[in-house]
């Protein structure tokens, strides 16, 4: 998958989880700009790992602990691509 797809898909499914159209959500937007709580970042997550077949090193309880960093869209973004490539090794 390009990485134009990766943010796209991305985009679209934290647009979802914010009921937002996906032309709302920027790159430096954070998961607070656009009203997504915990359970709303842990749908994001999951629903990411679906649809790029996935494991994201992510602990709810500790949301900004740990390698992957959800501080804006873009940072989620370049954590999935990097996942995505380490995946194919």
């Amino acid at each position: 998958m390009s990485a134009n797809k990766v943010d796209q898909k991305v985009m679209e499914i934290i647009a979802e989880q914010a009921l937002l159209e996906p032309s709302e959500v920027t790159r430096d937007s954070t998961l607070e700009d656009l009203g997504i709580d915990s359970l709303g970042l842990v749908e994001c997550i999951f629903a990411i790992e679906e649809a790029f077949d996935i494991t994201i090193p992510f602990n709810a309880n500790e949301p900004t602990e740990g390698d992957f960093d959800i501080s804006t869209v873009d940072r989620i973004i370049r954590g999935v691509e990097r996942l995505i490539a380490d995946q194919k090794g």
